[in-house]
């Protein structure tokens, strides 16, 4: 049987505790917005799909607000998975599952969204997965044209003041770093530590550096009655 989740997702988010630290979280405005997009704003007991949830960032977003979501984080990373269910959040069930192969009851989904996770799973199968569990199928950072009518996207750039040792601690949540070790791993964190020490590298009284981020964000909607299959 294949393994749930790849290689390098199962090496570098087995230090979930460092990825839920060090990995930053959206910006209200974006949150808001999205969920604007998604039709899902001021619904309440809207039931979202947060799918490759992780530990939980995007999903604690989504229980703080007004609407009360019922909220399903589909996670099959099992470390990342006891960090999200540590969390104890309102209205949350987190569940073992892939994109594939969601543990989830057909059309029963107002919106499914996907925050830093497509890229691991941006296959066919799992759009035809999405398809079959929402009643108004939607995803963030990614889409198939052929899944959908219309397709918008946005993006939001912002700037986190970070002393270097957060910086360096940010970068090792990546997976493809933190599964680095020895002198591998002490190559990468001198080359990012010369680029925070150049000399033309701006820096507040505090000592910290300017991290420059940028959001962008994607939503979709379901050709309705027409499955991926049908044509297209």
């Amino acid at each position: 049987m294949a393994p749930k989740t790849a290689d390098p997702a199962t090496k570098g988010f087995a230090k979930a505790s460092l990825y839920d630290t060090h990995r930053p979280s959206y910006p209200p405005e974006v949150v808001d917005d999205l969920l604007s997009q998604l039709q899902v704003k001021g619904i309440k007991n809207a039931l979202i799909i947060d799918l490759g949830a992780g530990t939980g960032k995007f999903s604690q977003l989504l229980a703080t607000r007004d609407e009360d979501y019922d909220i399903v984080a589909v996670e099959p990373h099992e470390e990342m998975r006891k960090a999200c269910m540590a969390k104890k959040l309102d209205r949350v069930k987190v569940v073992d599952g892939v994109a594939n192969d969601m543990p989830v009851e057909t059309q029963s989904a107002d919106a499914v969204i996907v925050a830093q996770a497509w890229h691991w799973f941006a296959t066919e199968e799992s759009l035809e997965e999405i398809y079959r569990v929402s009643s108004n199928p939607f995803t963030i950072q990614a889409a198939d044209p052929l899944f959908s009518l219309p397709l918008g996207e946005d993006s939001a750039e912002f700037v986190d003041w970070l002393r270097p040792e957060a910086i360096w601690d940010r970068f090792r949540s990546l997976s493809q770093i933190t599964i680095l070790e020895g002198e591998e791993l002490a190559s990468v964190e001198d080359k990012i530590s010369a680029a925070m020490n150049a000399p033309d590298i701006e820096k507040n009284d505090k000592g910290e550096l300017p991290l420059h981020r940028r959001v962008i964000y994607a939503w979709t909607s379901s050709i309705p009655g027409a499955s991926l299959k049908s044509g297209g």
